[in-house]
């Protein structure tokens, strides 16, 4: 099994990059997003989880998504982890199992930051994009898929987003194997990366 993680700030373009990488890869393969991974808060209500910091590293369930990484790895299904940004609670799938396969892509912006995740990758992508261009990106995904307003998202970034990839996020390029430019939308770099990894040049480490 070979786990290839993709890292990045928000809206430099993760899910696009997996998702077209996901489509070119000609084995089994299983996407899985960190932001499934969020700590669930069913004690406070939504005024409360609303305020939650979702941009730093504790906001993430880190133990269990390793857990899921090793279950895939060992050759067993993992339930599927879902998430209602709308809502900010967790919604799993308890019904639905993701299964192992050849490839594993996971994306997320800490998925560099757990030591015990990054033992898991066999591979890591960074996404280097302006923080301009993934402003206006969050600003649009935001609003359109997750039903935010826009002095809601502006007061977001400010607060947490920024912070956070001052802090933690663009520091993990240290630890990529392969930097990105112009995120998912990169096509050349997705054809180069399906290329390497259904010819079998990009393996699991020993």
């Amino acid at each position: 099994m070979l786990i290839i993680g993709i890292c990045g700030a928000s809206g430099s373009g993760k899910s696009t990059l997996a998702e077209e990488l996901e489509r070119k890869i000609q084995k089994p393969c299983v996407l899985l997003k960190q932001d499934s991974y969020y700590k669930d808060h069913p004690d406070m209500d939504f005024a409360q989880r609303e305020r939650i910091n979702y941009d730093e590293p504790g906001a993430f369930e880190h133990a269990e998504l390793t857990g899921d990484l090793q279950a895939l790895r060992d050759g067993l299904p993992i339930t599927r982890k879902e998430y209602d940004y709308k809502m900010h609670r967790r919604c799993d799938s308890t019904g639905r199992l993701i299964h192992p396969a050849d490839v594993v892509l996971l994306e997320g912006i800490h998925v560099f930051y757990d030591a015990a995740v990054r033992d898991q990758l066999d591979f890591k992508i960074f996404i280097q994009v302006d923080p301009d261009i993934c402003l206006l990106r969050r600003v649009q995904r935001d609003i359109v898929e997750r039903g935010r307003h826009v002095d809601s998202v502006a007061r977001q970034y400010m607060d947490s987003v920024k912070p956070m990839f001052e802090r933690y996020i663009r520091n993990y390029v240290e630890y990529a194997d392969l930097i990105v430019a112009r995120g998912g939308k990169n096509a050349r770099i997705v054809d180069i990366l399906a290329f390497y990894i259904n010819s079998g040049m990009v393996k699991p480490e020993a």
